[in-house]
């Protein structure tokens, strides 16, 4: 199911002894486009930001605005403590996923590390439509990870082939897998009221320093896309339209015929 992350924020984070706080942000790594973490205030407990992995979430409450997770408020507690305000570093990392015995999503062959998908679901019980998609890198980093704040990228600039055409106005995830499968654009100072999705699969490049994403269409097809509209239902009938519409395949097309083969 995609899920907007913009919805998502403010959703209460229910551990499994009690509520620990509330969701302010995610932070997805810019290479794979996974989101690795949920950012929450826990302010009205312990006073900190503290980070949830994909690995503890279950499946979220929309009525009541919950998602719940597979960890006590004391693991909470003595977790290690994160700086939001800085950079966080690959080493932060190992050490945060090691306290809660979670694999490393780095160096495998799958979207997280040696998996495909988050938590205690191995390859095995994995739907055949999730095997293999968005492979991330085999290579082991030797720097900080890519890790960005949906926050802090809002309102990034996105320029088509032939221009600016407008800004990210939010993100949407994949709740199994984490993977971020389009970003919303608002065109509207171009086209009054126009919203569209764009995959990162055609992402060109992203300039962090000057807040601009490149991408490899042009305005015109951009302008012709699907709108989007976050009141109505997102089901694959609205996601072939937007790929037909641009002319390429869809990723759950690719995973069948490499499940296939």
């Amino acid at each position: 199911m995609l899920r907007s992350v913009k919805r998502l924020e403010s959703f209460s984070i229910g551990a499994t002894d009690g509520p620990i706080g509330k969701v302010e942000d995610f932070y997805f790594d810019d290479e794979a486009w996974v989101i690795r973490y949920a950012v929450v205030n826990t302010n009205s407990w312990l006073g900190r930001a503290v980070l949830i992995s994909p690995h503890s979430l279950g499946q979220a409450d929309w009525d009541g605005e919950v998602l719940p997770v597979t960890i006590t408020k004391n693991q909470v507690m003595n977790s290690p403590g994160i700086d939001t305000d800085k950079p966080i570093s690959r080493q932060y990392e190992a050490s945060y996923l090691g306290y809660y015995d979670y694999p490393l999503y780095w160096g495998g062959t799958g979207l997280w590390g040696e998996r495909d998908s988050p938590g205690n679901t191995d390859n095995d019980t994995c739907p055949n439509a999730l095997r293999g998609y968005l492979r991330a890198p085999a290579a082991v980093p030797t720097a900080d990870p890519h890790l960005r704040s949906c926050n802090a990228v809002m309102g990034y600039h996105i320029h088509a082939r032939d221009g600016e055409i407008g800004n990210v106005q939010g993100f949407l995830v994949d709740d199994y897998l984490w993977a971020v499968r389009y970003l919303i654009v608002n065109t509207s100072n171009w086209w009054v009221g126009h919203q569209v999705t764009i995959s990162p699969e055609w992402i060109q490049g992203v300039s962090w320093s000057d807040s601009k994403v490149t991408i490899d269409l042009d305005r015109q097809t951009i302008k012709d896309a699907p709108t989007y509209d976050e009141a109505a239902l997102f089901d694959r009938d609205a996601e072939r339209r937007i790929y037909n519409h641009y002319g390429r395949n869809g990723y759950w097309q690719r995973v069948r015929e490499r499940a296939i083969a």
